[in-house]
């Protein structure tokens, strides 16, 4: 389980560009497929575009600088 996407902690960083607060944009996955919440979270990271997701158990999130528009993927454990 996601901390961040069962808003059990906000996820928080700094962009490396421009050193403002980045937001959360949520789950990678969530831009791929537009009904890929309808699927089972083991499905959905199957098809997410990184190998091991599902295996490792985590939980790519895309993170957005709204002052400089630099886009990043971190990697959450769950």
């Amino acid at each position: 389980m996601c901390p961040y996407c069962n808003g059990l902690e906000k996820l928080e960083a700094i962009c490396t560009v421009c050193g403002s607060t980045m937001e959360d944009s949520g789950k990678v996955s969530d831009y791929l497929d537009p009904y890929g919440h309808y699927n089972d979270e083991k499905t959905v990271k199957l098809g997410d575009g990184y190998t091991n997701t599902s295996k490792d158990d985590i939980c790519p999130h895309l993170l957005s600088c709204l002052s400089c528009g630099h886009d990043q993927v971190v990697f959450i454990k769950e």
